[in-house]
């Protein structure tokens, strides 16, 4: 009982708690098709189980190798030939080539890619963070982003990418950029979203932006999707419609309720209250992981924790922009809340190597307390 207590006491429970709570509501939001022959209900009560697993699991070791060279390049590596593998031996979903499908279930690998970028980019900036008004180390750490995001691209899955690309725009600011490179950097985003509209989108994600500028230009082709998650959200008004009554969502009008959507799906049941109640708990996620990186160990503790939450933040701001109209529908999950495990799984493992971290943190500021104890008695 001592050795479970001791294993248990580097847990943030308030934070755990929260996602756990951001899942269930996820969950109640997909039980009015459990009726209908879908198993969104059944398969995500596993896959949160699952998930609970591997944070648990994820918490034990002190992540003392991740600071090794070798083994950060070993994961880089590894993610790069999974996400090539994916063109080769993946299989296509509504024409995009974004998963591995595994007989049981389907593993989607932009989604540990996220993580493994963040171990990277904090394992580089950690080592240099003094050294970061250099601006070859922001073009070095673009690289090490950019091949993930470029590979995640041209599955092709628009909002991984973009969600790639802010996780290094984040971790960047974080480490200290001078606003003088980020002045290159912004007109360099420029010139790339010219090249990439004039020559790599494809149509479709051409008809997407400029849904968003004109977002009734086409309510029965391009702009379906956002028409009904805007209509789903406002007719929730103060209370929603109750629990199963969403009519947007239980009489398919709004497609891919969900994974993509499932925001809209709940603000038109739980209502104006009910997403309060939800941006409180993603508030709790995120201040905790904030204040468990501000007491991290070392450098990279710090930043894994910042680059964590930029992730959480980045997914949170894209999917519920979208589904409120604000910004151009990508296919975004949003954190705990969506459907699938891959993504979930992800999220938990992350939070999971955070306590880990954070248990290291507290070892170290206790043989420091230790050594200025002795030194006082010295003096």
């Amino acid at each position: 009982m001592t050795r479970l207590r001791t294993y248990l006491s580097h847990i943030d429970w308030f934070l755990l708690i929260s996602a756990i709570a951001i899942s269930l509501l996820g969950l109640v939001t997909m039980q009015p098709f459990a009726s209908t022959g879908e198993s969104f209900f059944d398969k995500q009560v596993i896959w949160i189980c699952i998930s609970l697993a591997v944070f648990f699991a994820a918490s034990i070791p002190s992540y003392i190798f991740l600071r090794r060279t070798p083994v950060v390049a070993s994961l880089y590596v590894a993610v790069l030939v999974v996400l090539s593998l994916i063109f080769v031996l993946g299989s296509i979903v509504k024409g995009a080539q974004q998963r591995f499908n595994l007989g049981l279930f389907a593993l989607q690998p932009s989604d540990p890619a996220k993580l493994i970028l963040i171990i990277v980019l904090a394992k580089y900036f950690a080592r240099r963070h003094v050294e970061i008004g250099h601006l070859r180390h922001i073009f070095v750490s673009g690289m090490y982003a950019g091949l993930i995001c470029l590979l995640v691209f041209l599955q092709p899955d628009l909002g991984g990418a973009i969600i790639i690309a802010s996780i290094w725009l984040g971790m960047v600011l974080v480490a200290g950029i001078s606003w003088k490179h980020l002045a290159v950097l912004a007109v360099t985003g420029l010139v790339l979203a010219g090249g990439l509209w004039g020559f790599v989108l494809q149509p479709y994600q051409k008809a997407r932006i400029l849904t968003f500028i004109h977002p009734l230009a086409d309510i029965r082709g391009s702009g379906y999707n956002a028409y009904q998650s805007t209509v789903a959200v406002g007719s929730g008004e103060i209370t929603g419609k109750g629990i199963g009554f969403g009519t947007q969502s239980k009489l398919r009008f709004l497609p891919e309720y969900q994974t993509d959507f499932i925001f809209a799906a709940y603000a038109e049941e739980w209502g104006f209250i009910g997403v309060a109640i939800l941006l409180c708990l993603y508030a709790v996620v995120m201040v905790r992981t904030l204040a468990i990186a501000s007491r991290g160990g070392d450098n990279f503790a710090t930043l894994f924790g910042l680059g964590i939450s930029i992730m959480f933040l980045a997914h949170f701001i894209v999917h519920v922009g979208m589904n409120v109209g604000l910004l151009p529908v990508t296919g975004t999950t949003i954190p705990f809340m969506s459907y699938g495990g891959s993504h979930l799984i992800t999220e938990f493992a992350a939070l999971g190597i955070l306590m880990g971290l954070g248990r290291r943190a507290k070892t170290v500021s206790r043989v420091e307390d230790r050594t200025d104890l002795v030194g006082a008695s010295l003096v």
